[in-house]
């Protein structure tokens, strides 16, 4: 992959984990209505601290990605929360699949470009 394209989707990936990550502490982006099930589960997250936990998570990997320091470990971490996001979406609250799929396949893509990275790991 060029450098440069690869870096511009490091930094939207960045933005995106960025972004999100600050909204479950400010809550700039307006809350959808979800499904008693959806509700109930974010609810639970809320209180047992979790999603202040993913948000501390987003936060941390949004900025360390567009910093460009410690890409390649912070996107494996990242991918639990994307896979996490795709699941709740496609399984309690179809509203918000658009953006769950973009930060997957952000940080699917952003994996490929680190694999000679994660070579040494897996031998």
């Amino acid at each position: 992959m060029n450098s440069k394209a690869f870096m511009v989707v490091i930094i939207f990936l960045g933005l995106f984990a960025l972004i999100f990550g600050l909204n479950k502490f400010f809550s700039f982006m307006p809350m959808p209505e979800m499904s008693e099930a959806a509700g109930a589960y974010f609810g639970a997250l809320m209180s047992t601290k979790t999603l202040t936990l993913v948000a501390i998570v987003e936060i941390v990997a949004g900025l360390a990605l567009i910093f460009n320091k410690y890409g390649a470990l912070l996107a494996i971490i990242l991918m639990s929360v994307g896979v996490n996001a795709v699941l709740f979406h496609a399984t309690l609250d179809m509203a918000g699949m658009p953006a769950a799929a973009v930060f997957l396949i952000l940080n699917i893509v952003v994996l490929i470009g680190y694999k000679d990275k994660y070579k040494p790991m897996l031998k």
